[in-house]
């Protein structure tokens, strides 16, 4: 048949559609035409092959759209840069530190150093909001984190010490001296204007507050006891009444949280010994803002 047959032939099947009102219900509701008429062609058929491979790609791009490989966040997760890992020290690994004990999933420190402890912590935030366990902060885990925190505070960050010290005081700089700075909350041991060594220190509440001025060690016990508030004062260096340096159970567990009667309260115990031995009675100390 010719195009022009072909052609009157479309002509006079539309009208008999038209006339009998027919359509056909598709799966989707929608009327059709129940006359498919196709006109020959010019162009030659596809080839086997063509055909095939466009089968082909379109079943196998399907398929791909069908079943996605893992979880945007998952895999968004596993190839993000990582910011810091088991091993790394500074003050951004204390602040990753401060914030995962704001969500409690750490509770010890901050100490500024990456260990066992904020590994297994980052491990379980982590897996909580269905990250890849990988214990190493990148960059999906800690946008996470900052969202879910608040910026903590200088002593959210040293809530257990290890805060660096200021410049000594002026008085400081001769002698052999207790040098103790409230405002940085350390001690520095000092002799002749040297840094002998240096640690964290925490002063009396606020109804019982630590004396400012210059003293002088006048009586050193090593395993003292206070009669007064029932507690143990080992190292105790006393230096104006009942206050005196000495080391802190209570520091040691609960850091800034608490607060002393007066004394200046250390948390390292090898330090404070160490500080013991070499401290003598008649020693100058110094405490100031």
């Amino acid at each position: 048949m010719g195009r022009a047959s072909a052609a009157a032939a479309v002509v006079v099947a539309a009208g008999l559609v038209a006339a009998s009102g027919c359509t056909v219900q598709g799966a989707d509701g929608k009327g059709h035409s129940p006359v498919h008429i196709e006109l020959p062609s010019t162009k030659p058929p596809s080839s086997p092959s063509s055909s095939s491979s466009s089968s082909s790609s379109s079943s196998s791009s399907t398929k791909g759209d069908d079943k996605p490989s893992g979880t945007p966040t998952a895999t968004a997760g596993a190839l993000a840069p990582v910011l810091w890992k088991r091993g790394d020290s500074g003050r951004d690994v204390r602040e990753l530190q401060a914030r995962l004990r704001q969500v409690e999933w750490l509770f010890d420190g901050p100490t500024g150093t990456y260990d066992d402890l904020t590994e297994d912590a980052v491990k379980g935030f982590q897996g909580k909001r269905g990250l890849p366990k990988t214990g190493e902060t990148n960059t999906v885990t800690w946008q996470r984190l900052t969202k879910m925190t608040h910026e903590p505070g200088k002593w959210d960050l040293y809530l257990m010490g290890g805060q660096p010290a200021g410049a000594p005081d002026p008085r400081c700089l001769t002698g052999r001296v207790l040098c103790i700075d409230k405002t940085t909350r350390t001690l520095r041991w000092m002799i002749d204007g040297r840094t002998v060594s240096e640690m964290s220190v925490r002063f009396g509440a606020t109804g019982t507050p630590t004396r400012e001025g210059v003293f002088h060690v006048y009586w050193k016990s090593r395993h003292h006891w206070s009669t007064l508030y029932d507690s143990s004062m080992p190292y105790a260096m006393f230096f104006s009444g009942g206050q005196a340096v000495h080391y802190s159970y209570d520091f040691a567990a609960r850091g800034y949280s608490g607060g002393s009667h007066g004394c200046v309260n250390v948390r390292d115990e090898a330090a404070i010994a160490d500080l013991y031995a070499q401290v003598r009675n008649g020693d100058k100390v110094v405490v100031y803002w």
